[in-house]
C-alpha cells in the first residue's frame, strides 16, 4: 500500500521519527518515535497544514511516498481508542494508547483514524519495529506549499 507524508527536505528521508520523537504528537508522547504517514498525499498535505504554524511555513518541503506492508500494520475498531481521541489537542489518553504500541519492537506500525477528514486514516510506522526493512520509500518529490490553503 502506499501512503504519504508531507515534511521539510532535510528529512525526507527519515524513517527514524525524529520530529516526533522530539515534540509528541496526538498518537505519541515525547520520547517515543513514530513517522506519520497518511492515505493520500491530499491527507498529508492537510495534516501538515494543520500542525504547523502559518507564519512558520517552510518553504524547503517534500512529499513523500512509502510503500507499506498493510498487513503488517494494526488496526481497530472506533470503539478501542480513547474515547476522548478526538478532542484538541490530543489528549493524554491518545499518547498513552499509541505509545504502548510504538514502544512495542513486534509492531511495525498502527492505522488510526483523521481527526480532520472522517473516514480517512493515517499509518504510523513504528521507527523501532524489528519489521522496518519492510518500508519502502519509493519517492520524494519537491513541494511548495500554496499559501492559499492556510491564510
Amino acid at each position: 500500500m502506499r501512503v504519504y507524508r508531507l515534511s521539510k527536505s532535510k528529512y525526507k528521508n527519515d524513517l527514524e521519527g525524529i520530529g516526533a520523537k522530539m515534540a509528541g504528537g496526538r498518537w505519541n508522547k515525547v520520547g517515543v518515535a513514530c513517522v506519520y504517514t497518511s492515505e493520500s498525499r491530499s491527507l498529508a498535505i492537510l495534516e501538515y497544514a494543520a500542525n504547523v504554524d502559518f507564519d512558520a511555513m517552510p518553504r524547503d518541503l517534500h512529499n513523500i511516498e512509502y510503500e507499506i506492508p498493510e498487513q503488517d500494520f494494526l488496526t481497530f475498531e472506533e470503539t478501542q481508542f480513547p474515547e476522548n481521541w478526538k478532542e484538541m489537542p490530543g489528549p493524554q489518553s491518545t499518547k498513552d494508547f499509541g505509545s504502548s504500541y510504538l514502544n512495542n519492537r513486534d509492531v511495525l506500525g498502527i492505522t488510526v483514524p483523521s481527526t480532520i477528514v472522517p473516514n480517512e486514516y493515517n499509518y504510523l510506522i513504528n521507527p523501532n519495529s524489528s519489521k522496518l526493512a519492510q518500508i519502502e520509500i519509493v519517492q520524494a518529490i519537491t513541494f511548495v506549499f500554496d499559501l492559499r490553503i492556510k491564510g
